[in-house]
């Protein structure tokens, strides 16, 4: 089996990771909910001066005497306060920028609340300025650093239709859609032939007139192509003749990078364009992840021993060190529970739950078909537990999404995680996936029937 890690992009982990970590840190910054406007969002772009923004902040806490809610100014004036003792502890700002966070958090139940304080230098330069109070963090300017930095355009257009849309970094957006009824090649009635050509010729020259000027709308910004490479596609010659006309603007014909014969329209077409134009946007994160999965479902269907998926039998050939590279949803929502029986002194037991199954805060786990109560040694995230430990076991992590097809049906159907192998092994088991089985865990059921009918032959 060719190892996966030549292809799939790997010697970014690093970047995969810490991208990981921000958008982790996102969602819970954008979920935290404060009181009143007492929520402040701080960011200083490389060069700018600490002392700046720190005479920013006297002049902010000044204006926040006046408010008029004793509370909610008491509740201000702290973090600006604690803004300003953070901002202390820099005496330049870092290379990439500065970024704060601080308030009063309410917690889920809303029945309490805690100061949260946070700063960091982004993992690439942010070239923004930005002071913001109110009741919720403010964190679209570290969304924009996620997005890579190239955006390619997609014109799928057919018979039917055309759709317009773009794909940067894991994330596809269909920007818009028209539909069109163009009449035939042959005509009914006493309509001639000749005239019945012409006014089929002008309404398809209308058509792509009209394509070529929602391009402009959708892919031009101030004078300027706002996509990196543009893509057409689509059945018959529309798209090759949308490319040569000259109604099609030369500053978008200029960004063509590819042009594809597909055999559909509209969303699929768009799915199939992005497939067929892989060599392309072999860069992009989407076609990265998509490969890789694709090169995983590939192996199972093989029915390669090299193969494990599963949170559970993942997780037993990982720290068997038997991973080569180790594939997990960004969404996985699992704990790692470290267990220990008092009355014996047995080594430790690990076992992986549900976010939901275990409080954080629990100190015993009774197992519901043994009886026995256990001492909980240690609780964590499993997602932040292989972030801190994959080196120990010699393995590769990658992070996925599922925007994609093959990402949706890795999250919902293989369990969210999943592994090459580094050699053969015969303990796996996948029966456990019967327990919780929906109709996209079914495809593993059935190949786990597969290997069994193949073994009694």
């Amino acid at each position: 089996m060719v190892s996966p890690l030549a292809s799939s992009g790997l010697s970014e982990v690093d970047d995969n990771i810490e991208k990981y970590r921000i958008k982790k840190m996102l969602k819970n910054l954008e979920e935290a909910k404060g009181n009143g406007t007492s929520m402040i969002s701080l960011i200083i772009p490389p060069g700018e001066q600490i002392a700046k923004m720190q005479k920013k902040l006297i002049d902010e806490g000044g204006k926040a005497s006046n408010i008029k809610s004793r509370v909610n100014r008491q509740s201000v004036e702290a973090a600006i306060t604690s803004t300003r003792e953070r901002l202390k502890l820099y005496s330049k700002t870092p290379t990439n920028g500065l970024v704060i966070y601080c308030g009063t958090v309410f917690s889920e139940d809303g029945r309490s609340e805690k100061k949260y304080t946070i700063d960091f230098e982004p993992f690439k330069p942010i070239n923004r300025s930005l002071y913001y109070c109110g009741e919720r963090f403010d964190v679209e300017p570290l969304k924009e650093l996620l997005e890579d930095d190239k955006k390619f355009g997609f014109i799928v257009v057919d018979g039917n239709g055309a759709l317009f849309a773009t794909l940067q970094g894991s994330s596809k957006s269909i920007l818009q859609v028209i539909k069109v009824d163009l009449p035939k090649k042959h005509g009914r009635g006493g309509q001639s032939a000749l005239r019945f050509a012409r006014l089929r010729e002008e309404k398809r020259h209308n058509y792509l007139r009209k394509v070529a000027e929602i391009a402009v709308q959708c892919f031009i910004t101030n004078d300027r192509a706002n996509v990196a490479g543009l893509v057409l596609a689509g059945s018959a010659d529309f798209k090759t003749r949308l490319s040569q006309s000259g109604i099609f603007d030369p500053r978008l014909a200029e960004k063509i990078v590819k042009i594809v014969d597909v055999s559909y329209g509209f969303e699929n077409g768009f799915n199939q364009a992005i497939t067929l134009s892989e060599d392309t946007l072999g860069n992009v994160k989407y076609v990265q992840e998509k490969k890789l999965i694709t090169k995983f479902f590939e192996e199972i269907n093989l029915d390669s021993p090299k193969i494990v998926f599963g949170v559970e039998d993942t997780m037993k050939m990982f720290e068997m060190s038997a991973v080569e590279l180790i594939i997990v949803w960004e969404n996985l929502e699992y704990i790692r529970v470290t267990l220990k029986n008092p009355e014996a002194e047995e080594s430790a037991t690990v076992i992986y739950l549900r976010k939901d199954a275990l409080p954080t805060d629990a100190k015993t786990y009774k197992d519901s078909k043994t009886g026995t109560e256990y001492e909980v040694i240690e609780v964590a995230p499993l997602n932040e537990w292989l972030i801190d430990n994959f080196r120990k076991f010699g393995a590769k992590l990658q992070f996925v999404s599922d925007k994609s097809q093959e990402g949706f049906q890795f999250a919902k159907g293989f369990g969210g995680c999943g592994g090459f192998l580094r050699y053969s092994v015969s303990t796996v088991s996948y029966t456990h996936l019967r327990a919780h089985e929906t109709s996209l865990h079914l495809v593993c059921r059935l190949l786990l029937e597969k290997k069994k009918k193949k073994k009694k032959k």
